[in-house]
């Protein structure tokens, strides 16, 4: 079951420590399985590697098993790098202390975790290893992962540092429609399609719809007008593909609500505010600038590609400046953010919300306006008032 929740709706929690710290022992006794490989040895986990859990009542997380802090030579540099990374995508931080206790690697690691306002938990592993006269400190939680003193209580301070929309659902349109409503959803299918199915975006809307007991509908753009003719009544909703939003909005009445799939999601898994502020900026861009097309997963390049293609061409039709753009896909974020004029960021369904969330934010740190495709394609075809019309915005 929690193998196949999606990764961008997942809780990310990373044990990060020195090496020989037990980090490997300890997702084992968390999980009661053998899904970490253990051995006596230093430097036994090399880089990064997660682990999938059904953690009650939070439902599917990833435990990040990942490489120490004290690595040694130029590849352990590399791996302690990594390793930080996974802060950029972790919910919560379990620092994982050895038998020597805190030390500068760990202190150096809580300064960063407490400046990027990640949950923190401090666990000191190897509890039945220290001296039975050995005080106890009151700020760190004491656990065994050889034992399983202590690992219950690990559990459950992982879950009361979750964020809280863990532990409360988001919806991505559930506030936006109601029981009973019709909802259409137009689905091009063209050469970035996936074969025999739909992306998740889709998927997870039309999920929502039937939790909702509301009614969903699936239309290619050529077919909307039939669609609409057949419904008693005008649909509660209509939900686009970005790509075709301009013909979409001529073809359904002003009345009708209407909004895209990655608005959706600039809202679900982002802020929708920020993301709209931060589309203004294309207004503000001149010759030479670089525009930042930054994509959640790495995919094949298509023809007619949406981050690659279509909107940098959009995009210089719209402006009509000498613009130079770049993609990065993946996890990673340049290191000279600087030098971006505007990010363009994917609908971001392969990232969880805290990853999407800390991107914007690291934009707003360096003074780099940060928007998605979806708000940003609707600026550029001129339609965004209206596709925000239904959270009661403006662009």
């Amino acid at each position: 079951m929690s193998g196949k929740a999606p990764r961008g709706v997942r809780l990310v929690i990373a044990l990060i420590g020195r090496r020989n710290a037990g980090k490997s022992s300890l997702i084992n006794a968390l999980t009661g399985q053998d899904t970490a490989i253990v051995s006596d040895t230093p430097g036994t986990t090399t880089d990064p590697v997660a682990k999938h859990y059904e953690l009650l009542p939070l439902g599917p997380v990833t435990f990040y098993d990942t490489a120490g802090l004290d690595d040694e030579g130029e590849l352990g540099e590399l791996r302690i790098k990594a390793t930080k990374k996974i802060l950029y995508r972790c919910d919560v931080a379990v620092v994982v202390l050895g038998e020597d206790g805190m030390t500068g690697h760990e202190r150096d690691l809580l300064a960063t975790i407490r400046d990027m306002d990640v949950p923190c938990i401090v666990a000191w592993n190897k509890a039945d290893l220290r001296p039975e006269d050995a005080p106890p400190d009151p700020a760190l939680l004491h656990v065994s992962a050889a034992t399983g003193q202590g690992v219950d209580r690990l559990k459950q301070r992982i879950i009361d540092a979750a964020p809280l929309e863990y532990r409360q659902e988001r919806l991505i349109l559930g506030d936006l429609i109601r029981e009973g409503d019709h909802v259409l959803c137009v689905v091009p299918i063209d050469l970035a399609a996936p074969k025999g199915r739909l992306i998740l975006p889709q998927v997870q809307v039309l999920r929502e719809i039937l939790d909702c007991d509301a009614m969903g509908t699936v239309v290619k753009e050529r077919e909307i007008e039939a669609a609409l003719s057949g419904l008693r009544e005008p649909p509660g909703l209509v939900v686009t593909d970005s790509q075709v939003v301009m013909s979409v909005a001529g073809d359904v009445p002003d009345e009708v609500p209407l909004t895209t799939f990655s608005t959706l999601f600039a809202r679900y898994k982002g802020d929708l505010k920020k993301l709209v502020a931060g589309a203004s900026a294309i207004d503000a861009l001149k010759d030479g600038d670089t525009v930042l097309i930054g994509e959640a997963c790495s995919h094949h390049d298509v023809a007619d590609d949406i981050g690659r293609v279509k909107i940098p061409r959009w995009m210089t039709q719209y402006t009509g400046r000498d613009l130079h753009f770049e993609v990065y896909a993946g996890h990673d974020f340049p290191d000279d953010l600087e030098r971006f004029a505007l990010v363009v960021h994917c609908g971001a369904c392969m990232l969880n919300r805290t990853e999407m969330l800390r991107r914007i934010t690291e934009c707003e740190r360096r003074g780099v306006p940060i928007t998605n495709y979806g708000v940003a394609i609707s600026k550029l075809q001129g339609v965004l008032d209206r596709v925000l019309r239904p959270f009661g915005m403006k662009g």
